[in-house]
């Protein structure tokens, strides 16, 4: 018999959690909708990836999001599929270079297509 006694098994402990640094690359950008002067800030990760971040007036000017009805009853399901005017003038802001498209971990500027 031994007088030993064993210590509880520690429990495991979560991951610290991250600063979100992804701002610091590349911060949001404010654009102005061609169409209906709605401005948001955007962010561009990719060319095929935007964020786009709506401020209370944004919502009330967008002609389409208001033009739009909810597609269910459910409160969590009324989603707003997007505006074709505002990504229209997103991806014009992007080829002008007002708004930065990070690729590859840098920010780069795409060329600008045919007019």
């Amino acid at each position: 018999m031994s007088d030993r006694t064993t210590a509880p098994p520690t429990p495991p402990t979560a991951p610290a959690a991250r600063d979100d640094v992804r701002l610091e690359d590349g911060p949001m950008r404010p654009v102005g909708c061609t169409a209906c002067g709605a401005e948001v800030t955007v962010r561009k990760s990719s060319p095929e990836q935007t964020s786009i971040q709506w401020s209370a007036a944004a919502l009330r000017r967008c002609h389409e999001r208001s033009a739009s009805r909810p597609t269910s009853d459910r409160p969590n399901r009324q989603a707003f599929d997007g505006c074709a005017a505002l990504r229209d003038t997103v991806r014009e802001a992007a080829a002008r270079g007002q708004v930065e498209v990070l690729a590859d971990g840098g920010p780069t500027t795409p060329p600008a297509g045919p007019r």
